[in-house]
């Protein structure tokens, strides 16, 4: 263990050697390294050291002695603050450099496949304004209603007006309903208190169709005074909008969206198209957040798949249908599960709007779901998973491998734990074949791919 005697407030002139996943500087100081944010490599900097555990510490930058050619200079550093946009300050070419090199080397270190032919990353054509959701907390500060963005690691508020890789009328939205609800005293709730009614500003937008979508996140199903007024100007002055919702939330956690939604105009869904197919979209349904990059992202997976019009495709984790469904009309047959009720009920739904006969969905978990189809005589050909960031379950992976389909396509919003399965899947007698990011987060760390898996 290197031995410190580092204390707060200490400053060192440093040269930046690396950066972390999340997008910090690394400096070392007599071989202990420090993460510092807004620092790039091969900048010189001043630190000051702002805390000190047992193997490294924080810094910020007190100075830039000299900074790097590939620093973004014009960035908001509140987007960096609240990790917003924490790869912000780096030129776009380089993140994804990056996000390549981070592929290749969690592929190295968790599935030992040293200097593994990862293809280059597909970047995207727009790197701001192109995410069709946001999640935004409200606080009460200095006695009013603000929304904004946590700083990183806390629940401290940032006020921010504009998130910069928001579509902009998502933005205007919030603002909008923001400065309304100001205006008839509506209160933030406060965690410590436990008092107030409104906790969050939930607000989607289809890509393709413009419809919008919002939903306030609300310790009551009771409206404040003059709420209703509100938002009857809201949908006058925002005409895109279908759908206005009330979540209920009462835990004490930090989950954002409760289990109950009253619809208070319109529908409870929006629309929106991908790949040619029409999808309705719930509130809690999940739907990548940059439709444009997960139009590719899935046009790869069926690249990938090598489908034929006579395969059967199982869809794990189908959500409301978008990958099964956009490829529905090449192939026998789709069989899709997914353990959210109300998202299967958009699948069946959107079937339907695609006026498509050969896909069904089912509620529960794969790893129940499949061997029960096993025996039911269904043999999936290829089978597409798209789980979240922990990953798959093992026991899925012994369950999906069970069926002996002829490629698995795997779709992956967390590298860590995609590397940590490719042992997995190899274990089962399968081989990784192809590993293609693509980059459907621009200016954050986040890195998604599609990667197939091939029988031995």
């Amino acid at each position: 263990m290197v031995m410190t005697n580092f204390k707060k407030n200490d400053t060192f002139e440093a040269e930046v050697i690396d950066l972390t996943h999340e997008g910090q500087g690394v400096v070392k100081i007599d071989q202990f390294p420090f993460f510092v944010d807004n620092a790039l490599p091969g900048e010189q900097i001043k630190m000051r050291v702002l805390k000190v555990g047992k193997s490294y510490g924080f810094g910020r930058v007190d100075e830039f002695l000299k900074q790097s050619p590939s620093r973004v200079t014009s960035l908001n550093l509140d987007y960096l603050r609240t990790g917003i946009a924490d790869f912000g300050h780096l030129i776009y070419p380089e993140q994804l450099k990056f996000k390549h090199q981070q592929v290749v080397e969690l592929l190295y270190k968790t599935a030992h496949k040293p200097n593994y032919p990862v293809l280059p990353v597909l970047g995207a054509t727009e790197t701001l304004r192109y995410r069709n959701k946001a999640q935004v907390p409200v606080q009460m500060v200095e006695g009013q209603l603000t929304t904004g963005f946590y700083r990183k690691h806390s629940h401290q508020l940032v006020s921010v007006e504009d998130f910069y890789i928001q579509h902009p009328e998502i933005d205007a939205v919030i603002l909008s309903l923001r400065n309304a609800l100001r205006t008839v005293h509506v209160k933030a709730y406060d965690e410590q208190t436990r008092r107030g009614w409104l906790r969050h500003i939930v607000v989607r937008r289809g890509y393709h169709t413009g419809e919008m979508m919002v939903t306030l996140v609300a310790t009551s199903a009771q409206l404040p005074q003059g709420v209703d007024t509100v938002l009857e100007q809201l949908k006058e002055n925002f005409p895109n909008i279908k759908s206005i919702q009330l979540n209920i939330n009462k835990s004490t956690g930090s989950f954002i969206l409760g289990k109950t939604f009253k619809v208070l105009y319109g529908k409870n869904y929006i629309q929106d198209t991908m790949l040619g197919k029409t999808f309705q979209i719930s509130a809690p349904a999940f739907y990548q957040v940059n439709t444009a990059q997960a139009e590719r992202l899935y046009q790869t997976a069926y690249d990938f798949a090598n489908l034929s019009q006579e395969d059967i495709i199982v869809d794990a984790y189908s959500g409301i249908g978008t990958i099964g469904l956009d490829l529905a009309d090449r192939v026998a047959q789709v069989y899709g599960m997914e353990v959210i009720p109300q998202a299967v009920e958009d699948a069946q739904h959107n079937a339907k709007l695609n006026h498509i006969e050969n896909a069904h969905y089912e509620v529960g978990t794969a790893e129940a779901i499949m061997p029960q189809w096993l025996q039911k005589g269904i043999k999936p050909d290829v089978i597409f998973v798209d789980p979240p960031r922990k990953g798959l379950d093992e026991q899925f992976i012994k369950a999906a491998t069970a069926t002996n389909p002829r490629t698995i396509v795997y779709v992956s919003c967390n590298p860590a734990t995609f590397a940590r399965d490719v042992l997995r899947f190899e274990a089962e007698n399968y081989t990784l074949d192809k590993v293609q990011p693509v980059d459907l987060f621009p200016q954050t760390h986040h890195i998604e791919l599609v990667a197939s898996f091939i029988r031995n």
